[in-house]
């Protein structure tokens, strides 16, 4: 336990004072990430010193600010850029140096209201809230755009194998979105009750590696591959589970023209011969959230239903916020838990 294991206190403050651009959201869920108990518990700094409200995962209404955003439901982006620079107008908005994000940058979504830029919000239409409360849309800032942009980025394509490495909050949806690009999708986890629900929502084959050496676990992958007629070669490789056996895993099961995508994140180093990258011309990729410009195209597929979101995910009041975090911290959780202003 680090000295960052304190208690939240909730308690109420004056709104604060809007700026040209800026408007103020009225939070109607905020889901907890890792990264917000990395910031907890592990001991990884926020770019904003503490005391600092966390939480970027966040869907609301905007209740004053820019005129053309008053009254509208909206999810706000993990990531926040500038739209400006160099890296914005090349197409990698996620990662812009100037950007800002909630929970880390400036106070975040476990709130009755959070101010931010209006710039970059995602408006959510009637259509999806006649089939979605609004605070279930909170994943939508990082639990299911930052799988979607991954899997955009790794160049997956139909007929492919993608292998993902871990299916809870976050990698189930890659799960998802991967059997939506048309791969034949493998789900590994320890969990047999995650994998269950991985194959009831589209994963063609499930592993459970637990106790499993990686000569073992690759040798039942290409088994289950010839199964599903899937490629022998250029496998997609998504690490979601955030730990370090997970990435030995993940770079282990590299083949030739293979591409491994590290979505989750770990304080722990790994261990691999980067030599296995040009001995199988295959790619290492990283990300970093999702661009904003993406996240209409998550929606589309939410409003298509072609993307499901409630089976996966769990409520709580936020006065609940203390108990939750030591709950999610100690695995009690199999769904993404999303925290729900009770004062709202």
């Amino acid at each position: 336990m680090t000295e960052l294991d304190k208690e939240f206190n909730l308690s109420t403050t004056d709104y604060p004072e809007l700026k040209g651009g800026e408007v103020l959201v009225k939070v109607a869920g905020c889901g907890v990430c890792h990264t917000d108990i990395s910031f907890w518990h592990y001991g990884v700094q926020t770019k904003h010193a503490l005391p600092l409200t966390l939480g970027h995962e966040i869907s609301g209404v905007v209740i004053a600010g820019d005129e053309k955003w008053l009254n509208k439901s909206v999810i706000i982006p993990a990531v926040l850029p500038c739209g400006e620079c160099e890296l914005c107008k090349k197409s990698r908005s996620n990662i812009c140096r100037n950007q800002l994000m909630p929970g880390n940058d400036f106070d975040g979504g476990f709130a009755s209201h959070i101010k931010v830029p209006s710039r970059f919000l995602c408006p959510v239409s009637e259509k999806i809230l006649e089939k979605y409360p609004l605070e279930h849309l909170a994943v939508i800032a990082d639990a299911i755009s930052t799988p979607y942009q991954v899997v955009k980025k790794s160049e997956l394509e139909t007929g492919d194998l993608a292998i993902i490495i871990g299916v809870g909050g976050v990698g189930i949806y890659g799960a998802m979105i991967a059997k939506i690009f048309g791969a034949k999708v493998i789900a590994l986890d320890i969990s047999e009750e995650k994998l269950n629900i991985a194959k009831e929502n589209g994963a063609d084959a499930v592993l459970n590696i637990k106790n499993l050496d990686a000569k073992t676990i690759k040798e039942k992958i290409k088994g289950l591959a010839s199964e599903l007629k899937a490629p022998k070669l250029g496998w997609k490789i998504f690490e979601i589970s955030g730990t370090k056996a997970g990435q030995d895993l993940a770079f282990s099961l590299i083949t030739f023209t293979s591409t491994l995508s590290i979505v989750g994140f770990t304080m722990d180093k790994a261990e691999v011969r980067l030599s296995n990258l040009m001995a199988f011309d295959a790619k290492l990729i990283g990300t970093w959230g999702c661009r904003a410009e993406l996240y209409p195209e998550v929606l589309d597929l939410v409003a298509e239903d072609k993307l499901k979101i409630s089976p996966f995910i769990q409520t709580f009041p936020m006065s609940k916020i203390n108990e939750v975090f030591k709950n999610i911290l100690a695995h009690a959780y199999n769904k993404r838990s999303i925290l729900v202003p009770d004062f709202n």
